[in-house]
């Protein structure tokens, strides 16, 4: 009998010696972004003193699931790029909703307009994606850290509103948004050296693989009262974003 084929594999590295020079303030394209891609979805929990860490101030965690998010995106008004994001659960007033406590990025431009448009706390670092048949891994290559999924079982639709609470140069804010994909229910496995800030995150755990993923970012939002936002200024300018940055430094803080 003939050996069976394998399937083709899909890898894309972005190193670090290869990143393009991080573009000017203006040259960053404002929100709304438009982004395409797939997700990898882990649900974990938040254990002992990582429950309040990583917090901006004036943004409150709440109880309930951290979501590690390991992201391709196909397109965005900055070109492909990769994250690797931390979601915790969060209130701002009464508002609930998630806070991005964590995210590293392979585009410097992804980086600057996270900041600058929406207080997401990016940084750069080396960041590879590979899909070999349905399995998807993203590896953090520096640091070692992996997420890794086999998508499996009947896609289903997925559709949620998204209201990240975050903390910019100038203040708070409420970043509203949509996400829609075709959904697949599967175990997300998160690895990371025992003595990394982020290896409570580490073990296999519930999640979903999102494939045909569009994700609206809409301007940020100051907050008003207790329940009230109004429009904010399109960007908050932060000094320290005019060089490259650390590779791990907005991380160092999450766990």
């Amino acid at each position: 009998m003939a050996p069976r084929a394998q399937a083709p594999s899909l890898r894309t590295v972005v190193p670090m010696s290869e990143l393009p020079a991080t573009p000017a303030p203006d040259e960053v394209p404002h929100a709304p972004w438009a982004l395409v891609g797939e997700c990898l979805v882990a649900v974990t929990r938040s254990r002992g003193a990582a429950r309040r860490l990583g917090y901006p101030r004036g943004i409150r965690p709440l109880p309930g699931p951290t979501f590690v998010l390991a992201i391709r995106y196909t397109d965005s008004p900055v070109g492909p790029f990769l994250e690797l994001a931390v979601a915790r659960p969060a209130s701002l007033g009464l508002r609930p909703g998630f806070c991005i406590t964590a995210s590293i990025v392979s585009s410097p431009a992804a980086r600057l307009g996270g900041r600058l448009g929406w207080g997401f706390p990016r940084d750069v670092g080396g960041l590879s994606w590979s899909r070999n048949a349905d399995m998807s891994r993203l590896r953090w290559e520096e640091r070692g850290i992996e997420v890794s999924g086999r998508a499996g079982g009947w896609p289903l639709p997925f559709l949620v509103p998204i209201r990240s609470l975050q903390r910019r140069a100038d203040g708070p804010v409420v970043i509203p948004g949509r996400l829609r994909a075709q959904a697949r229910l599967t175990r997300v496995d998160v690895v990371a050296p025992d003595d990394d800030p982020l290896a409570w995150l580490s073990g296999s755990h519930r999640g979903m693989a999102l494939n045909a993923m569009r994700m609206v970012l809409k301007p940020a939002r100051r907050p008003l009262g207790l329940l009230s936002s109004f429009g904010a200024p399109l960007s908050a300018a932060e000094p320290a974003l005019s060089s490259q940055p650390a590779v791990d430094r907005s991380l160092r803080s999450a766990g």
